[in-house]
């Protein structure tokens, strides 16, 4: 039997140079999984490590943490280009996702869409620019 999971979102701390979110899957307040990505310069975000423990695999904890995380980035972040330095076995969910292979077949990304219900304004984040 499936246990069900919840998915808690870890905004950036301000205490690093970096402007980092993360997501966990946890089921009784463990960490069954998790996955973050980072806001850089010029409008882009850098998806980062994707991990689901391996007694939690293959119960779409890792396509749910996947999808909770884009859609935070389609509502915070229209027109950025989101990229990512993928495993063999993650490539197949970004190209279904939408994104195309760089000059490597690893290197993916694509334009974050305007919905109709957003303007062009980008939200302000709350992380601190450094030196």
């Amino acid at each position: 039997m499936k246990q069900p999971f919840n998915i808690m979102h870890i905004l950036p701390s301000g205490t690093r140079q970096y402007c980092m979110h993360g997501w966990v899957a946890h089921i009784d307040n463990t960490c069954v999984g998790h996955i973050h990505m980072l806001i850089e310069a010029n409008q882009r975000i850098k998806f980062l490590d994707a991990w689901v423990h391996e007694e939690y695999r293959r119960r779409g904890i890792f396509r749910s943490l996947w999808d909770t995380r884009w859609q935070y980035v389609q509502s915070n972040y229209p027109e950025y280009t989101a990229y990512a330095w993928c495993k063999p076995m993650s490539l197949p969910l970004l190209l279904e996702k939408g994104f195309t292979t760089g000059e490597s077949s690893i290197y993916v990304e694509r334009k974050v869409p305007i919905t109709s219900k957003q303007t062009r304004s980008f939200p302000s984040t709350d992380c601190p620019v450094t030196c």
